[in-house]
């Protein structure tokens, strides 16, 4: 598909270069993106979710987080395809092939998402704070959103950003699974669990589940990693590692606290309603245990704080043209900042996530993200990818997670209308 100069217009042509300086061979050079998506995708509401799935149905619905990792894992691969052979940014390489049009509804409908679930993240560092060293959420949560704000304006954010989510993410997998395994699942009712199927009632849980592991606007900020890594088409094997890996912990992630929690809670008859709770109920095996788990959720909250922020941010830059020199640039730097405003205000004004916030999530998501995946399939079949064009077998894969995200659009409309 032709572009014309009014679509590319729109957006910065100097993102050409953003990114792209080569960077010297380290010791742990070889991961990064894939790890900051993975810290950035699993948050409060990816614990909420799946402990409130493992409470109701125990280890019934196993197979969903397994499914979406499989399917995290061909977009993931999209996005790294696509960054690492584009010579512009996000939204610009979207504008060139799928015209500026396109590229708008992308970047407004990802900021919509992103912004909705900031506030979420602030009142998760506030809980999990208060569980840890007691004290007023609220005041947590201020004291977290004026620190990630700092953070973004470090001289070298995506370096400092990337060292500290491969940190985040391995306390997170080594948390939740010591976690799981004081709690003692049922490992042959687990296995059990990996054969499909739809409990009554489950449909809306199951939509809720696949989308806090399968998320394609973090797999499309993918391209824009990759991107800030300095990797070139030269290390396809490379990000292709990384991609395996972030996205089987973040697979992983959700896993094992689902067990946790069809172990603990449902045995008990107890619901889940905040990822708080969990903590609480462990309680009875330890206040360790409890405060052990309240570190994995500030883990949790505090990297989705800035990951989430940082797609947000740079999709807002990006749709009026101001995100030339990636992370690195003050416009994409302010539009982040207010990103974590946005959730750090509303986690102090209300103490807890709006209604109204949840519900516009929700319909963005809905609208926009059956968008972006299909965006992200026409571009990684495009010719410009030459040789990291996706295959046939690929293709199929992700007309696969596509109809999985219209599953997803039709469950929440049904709920809508039931």
């Amino acid at each position: 598909m032709s572009h014309s100069t009014s679509d590319s217009a729109m957006f910065s042509e100097d993102s050409t270069t953003e990114g792209r300086t080569k960077p010297p061979r380290r010791r742990f050079g070889g991961i990064g993106p894939a790890f900051v998506t993975a810290a950035l995708v699993f948050g409060p509401g990816s614990i909420t979710t799946a402990s409130s799935i493992g409470a109701t149905y125990g280890y019934k619905l196993v197979w969903v987080p397994v499914v979406a990792t499989l399917l995290m894992l061909c977009f993931v691969d999209i996005g790294v395809r696509i960054g690492l052979s584009t010579d512009r940014g996000l939204l610009p390489t979207v504008a060139r092939r799928l015209t500026g049009v396109v590229a708008v509804l992308v970047g407004i409908g990802s900021f919509l998402v992103t912004a909705s679930f900031q506030a979420g993240n602030s009142v998760g560092t506030g809980a999990a704070s208060t569980i840890i060293a007691g004290g007023d959420a609220r005041w947590w949560a201020a004291g977290f959103t004026l620190l990630g704000v700092a953070f973004v304006w470090l001289p070298r954010f995506y370096p400092v950003m990337e060292k500290l989510m491969i940190v985040i993410i391995l306390i997170m997998l080594a948390v939740l699974i010591f976690t799981a395994v004081i709690s003692k699942p049922d490992l042959g009712a687990a296995a059990a669990g990996l054969v499909p199927s739809m409990p009554e009632g489950s449909a809306a849980l199951v939509a809720g589940l696949g989308a806090t592991t399968f998320s394609v606007v973090g797999a499309l900020y993918q391209i824009q990693l990759v991107r800030e890594k300095g990797w070139t088409r030269a290390d396809y094997r490379t990000a292709r590692k990384d991609a395996v890996f972030g996205t089987l912990i973040l697979g992983a992630l959700s896993v094992v606290i689902m067990l946790a929690a069809a172990a603990v809670l449902q045995p008990a008859g107890i619901k889940v309603t905040s990822p708080a709770a969990m903590a609480s109920i462990l309680q009875p095996i330890g206040q360790w245990a409890s405060v052990i788990f309240a570190i994995g959720l500030w883990a949790a909250a505090f990297s989705s704080l800035l990951g989430n922020s940082t797609i947000g941010g740079s999709m807002l830059a990006g749709v009026v043209g101001k995100d030339s020199g990636g992370l690195a640039s003050v416009p994409v730097k302010l539009s982040i900042s207010v990103v974590i405003l946005i959730g750090g205000i509303v986690a102090v004004a209300f103490g807890r996530v709006p209604t109204e916030l949840i519900v516009t999530a929700q319909a963005a998501t809905i609208v926009v993200v059956p968008l972006i995946g299909l965006a992200m399939v026409i571009l990684a079949r495009h010719r410009d990818r030459e040789t990291l064009r996706i295959g046939v077998l690929q293709l199929v894969f992700a007309l696969a997670g596509l109809a999985f995200l219209l599953f997803l659009a039709i469950t929440y409309v049904m709920k809508l209308l039931g």
